[in-house]
């Protein structure tokens, strides 16, 4: 209520000094974009609610299928992780085998 009664007085002073077209765009372009944004603010406030519940409820359900498709037999967990060493083993004897030839080529440099 506060701004109408500022909103008048402004008006009035506006057409008593007779502004020039742009001036009168300008205005009326910030009005509707001023009021657009209060009507979107109130559309975003009264929806809320409501699609905060069905994005918990989609999250709950995407949570269940990622545990139930995660969810491998044991037998199979142990292959995996049996697995999953051996390689390791491999590429840490590999680096391994890697640096001693790098050591070796160094010190043969030196020693000439």
């Amino acid at each position: 209520m506060e701004t109408m009664q500022e909103l008048i007085p402004f008006a009035k002073e506006m057409l008593s000094q007779k502004p020039n077209g742009k001036m009168v765009k300008l205005y009326m372009l910030g009005s509707v974009m001023a009021f657009f944004g209060v009507v979107i603010g109130l559309v975003e406030t009264v929806c809320s609610p409501f699609t905060s519940e069905g994005k918990l409820e989609e999250e709950e359900e995407e949570e269940e299928e990622k545990k139930e498709r995660t969810t491998l037999p044991l037998s199979k967990r142990k292959e995996i992780v049996q697995a999953v060493a051996q390689k390791q083993e491999a590429m840490i004897q590999e680096k391994g085998k890697q640096v001693l030839t790098l050591r070796n080529s160094v010190n043969r440099q030196h020693a000439s």
